[in-house]
C-alpha cells in the first residue's frame, strides 16, 4: 500500500514538473507583461495619431499607414500570447510583419 501511495505521488509530481517545463519563468512572465502593456501603449498612440492625420495636407507625397502598424501591434501581441500560454499540438502558420508603413497619397489634380 505505502508504495502505490509513493508511486501516485512520484507520478503526480513528474506530471507537474513536466507540464510546467514548457511555462516561461517568473521574470520572463514579468518581463512579458510588461511588453503587452508597452504594446498596449503603442496602439493606444498609433490610433491617437490616426485620427490627428485623418486629413493629409494637399502638398504630401507620402502618408503613414496607421492601419497597418496596429495591426502588426496585434499580431506581434498575438504572438506573445502565444508564447506564454501556448495551445496543444496545434500547428500554426506564422505571418511575417509588413514593415513598410509608408502610402503614396493620391494627387489632388490629375497628372497632364
Amino acid at each position: 500500500m505505502p508504495t502505490t501511495v509513493f508511486r501516485c505521488l512520484l507520478l503526480s509530481s513528474l506530471a507537474i514538473v513536466n507540464g510546467s517545463s514548457y511555462a516561461a519563468s517568473v521574470h520572463e512572465r514579468e518581463q512579458l507583461s510588461l511588453v503587452q502593456q508597452q504594446f498596449d501603449t503603442l496602439e493606444r498612440l498609433a490610433t491617437q495619431a490616426e485620427a490627428e492625420a485623418r486629413t493629409p495636407e494637399p502638398a504630401d507625397r507620402y502618408r503613414f499607414d496607421y492601419p497597418r502598424l496596429i495591426r502588426d501591434i496585434q499580431r506581434i501581441r498575438l504572438g506573445v500570447q502565444g508564447y506564454l500560454s501556448p495551445s496543444r499540438a496545434q500547428p500554426r502558420n506564422p505571418t511575417e510583419l509588413v514593415g513598410d508603413y509608408r502610402l503614396d497619397t493620391p494627387s489632388a489634380e490629375p497628372s497632364p
